[in-house]
């Protein structure tokens, strides 16, 4: 977890005075520019006119710097949860309130994740990495979020978590999964590289990856979502 070192400890970069959120912030930038293989504490100094050991305040090392990436999604998608307002659909259709929050939640992780899809990865994979507890303040918060928002009892609250959890980040993988083999390529069997994968065995795949390559959008991912809910969460209410 990245270190706050406080207000009074900033040191003056090339755009002002850094502080936590300015290092995490520019971080996902460089990412969503130049993709993960840019971001060294020498590459983040440079762009914040700083040397790279004034950023050991804020970030003790790589890993902590990817880790500080993902709280910077997250801190991103606690703003917009502030910005946008709770929908009102599922209540004009007699719908429950918590059923609309987690909807909200959902297409607001949609969007952020979208936006940054040389950073979203991260989250997959320091998931898999960072326990629990060692989690950015933001990260749990998120956690925590969920399981107030699906108002299910405490025991039943862990499948609640787990599952709207898979269901998001596992759509999410999939928008962004890498599909287009040549993208100057017009022709859709070229531009996705068909002719690399055997008809006779792959027969079904080949015929689909067009449809595959096109992504679900937030509508899928609301279509799905109800259908997560209706059987994994209402059963159990």
């Amino acid at each position: 977890m990245v270190n706050d070192a406080g207000p009074g400890a900033d040191e003056d970069g090339r755009h002002g005075r850094l502080s936590r959120k300015r290092v995490l912030t520019a971080a996902l930038d460089l990412v969503d520019r130049e993709g993960l293989s840019a971001l060294t504490m020498r590459r983040l100094g440079a762009e914040l006119g700083v040397e790279a050991m004034s950023l050991y305040r804020y970030a003790p090392g790589k890993t902590a710097l990817l880790d500080g990436v993902v709280e910077a999604l997250f801190l991103q998608l606690e703003d917009r949860l502030a910005q946008v307002p709770a929908p009102e659909t599922a209540a004009e259709a007699g719908g429950p309130e918590w059923r609309a929050e987690l909807h909200r939640i959902a297409r607001i992780t949609y969007q952020v994740c979208l936006d940054h899809p040389e950073g979203a990865p991260l989250i997959f994979t320091r998931f898999t990495e960072v326990p629990l507890a060692r989690r950015a303040p933001a990260v749990l918060r998120d956690h925590e979020r969920v399981l107030w928002d699906a108002g299910v009892e405490e025991t039943r609250s862990a499948r609640v978590l787990r599952a709207f959890t898979a269901w998001v980040l596992g759509y999410v993988s999939v928008e962004l999964r890498a599909m287009v083999d040549n993208p100057g390529e017009p022709d859709p069997a070229f531009r996705l590289g068909l002719y690399r994968m055997p008809s006779e065995e792959l027969p079904r795949l080949r015929a689909t990856a067009p449809a595959l390559a096109e992504r679900g959008g937030p509508e899928g991912l609301a279509a799905e979502l109800d259908a997560l809910l209706d059987r994994f969460i209402e059963s159990e209410r």
